[in-house]
Order: C-alpha cells, then structure tokens, then sequence
C-alpha cells in the first residue's frame, strides 16, 4: 500500500545493532502530520491526501485563505505542507493524524528534500570537470573548455542547458530505496540508514520506495 509521511531532519548519529554493528543514520521528527484535504477521482480527477506538518505558526502570517482551509480541517496553521499523490488516498479523513508508525523497521522508503545551496560555483565544483594545465604557462587552469563558438551555421549558439559556472544546490533531489532502521513512536522519530538530502532543520517527504524488488 502506498503511503507517506512529513517530516524534518534533525541531523545524523549511529546506531548499533545486536550483533555489535555500526549504522550512520538520520534522525528524522515525522510524527503528528495532519490531513488537511482529501482528493478523489470523482472530484479532481486523481487520488491525493495534503498534508500539514512543522510547528504551529501566528494567524496573523497565514492569509485568509489558508486561515479557512485549516480551519475546514480542524487543524491549526503550520508551516510546511505537500501533497502526496497516493492511489489510498481515498482512506484518510480529513483531520487525521498520521504517525511515524505508519512505517516499520526494515521497511524501503524514498526521501525528497531540497539539497544545501553551495552558491555560485565554477563548472569544477558544480560538474567535476577536469582540470587544464596546471603549468606556469597555462592561460586557462579552472576555465571551462570550448563550448561550440562555431556551431549552427557559422553564428554561434550555446545551447539551453550546457554545464557552464553557476549557482549550485538548492535543488529538490529525491534519494530512492533507503532503509528504516529504527522507529520510536513515543518520541516521534524515525531514523533511516545513512544520509537524506538537506541541512539539518528541513523538512522533507518519506514515501515507501517505487522500487521495492530492485
């Protein structure tokens, strides 16, 4: 069955099984994700479940639009919430709340989030080109190389899209078939075997992976 849940990134630790060994692992809080809207087929023509998570903010810094769709569902305003398209859907209410025992140790999950932002970043950094020359004579040690000056007729052309320096992370990245190594439902807290993308404090999405017979 499909399912997900939100959840924020607290940071990273270890873990130690039975047998003595070592597992790094990310602490995730997901607990207490509120259904804010149900969708259907028959009224928007697919299945999805929005969910609210995060800490409770002022009322004065939601617009009243937002102020009455929480309100529909009973829930309070917080700051962080997705939609999850999931074929179960049509299974939650709104108002409920969905816990980190939704998912089991051992279980595979997919986790999307947004990447740290590194800033502006050379084609070296950003797409691990090589390096030129690094002789005394070399003009061009961490430049880009040619990027087709004489392509399309003559006039030139650099293309949409070419790997050239620019402003690196800060992207959504979903990394695929993690696993659940531990859940502690009275704390809230699931963690996963090794790392999730984003810096500590951000909120991302669990989902039980697309691939479960890889």
């Amino acid at each position: 069955m499909a399912k997900g849940i939100l959840g924020k990134k607290l940071g990273m630790t270890q873990i130690f099984t039975p047998q003595g060994e070592v597992i790094p692992v990310t602490v995730v809080e997901a607990g207490s994700s509120v259904v804010l809207q149900n969708k259907t087929v028959e009224s928007d023509g697919y299945n999805a479940v929005q969910l609210g998570f995060g800490a409770i903010i002022k009322e004065r810094k939601v617009t009243k639009p937002m102020k009455g769709h929480f309100a529909k569902a009973g829930a309070k305003p917080v700051k962080f919430i997705r939609e999850l398209r999931l074929p179960s859907a049509p299974e939650y209410k709104v108002g409920d709340i969905i816990g980190v025992d939704v998912f089991s140790e051992g279980e595979m999950v997919d986790v999307t989030g947004n990447t740290k932002g590194k800033g502006f970043a050379g084609g070296i950094k950003r797409h691990h080109f090589a390096c030129g020359p690094m002789g005394h004579g070399s003009k061009s040690h961490r430049e880009p190389g040619t990027i087709g000056p004489r392509m399309s007729g003559g006039g030139g052309k650099v293309f949409k899209g070419k790997k050239l320096p620019g402003r690196m992370g800060g992207t959504q990245v979903t990394v695929q078939r993690l696993k659940v190594a531990r859940v502690d439902a009275e704390r809230n807290l699931i963690l996963i075997k090794g790392a999730v993308p984003g810096p500590k404090g951000s909120f991302i999405i669990i989902r039980n992976t697309v691939k479960p017979k890889k």
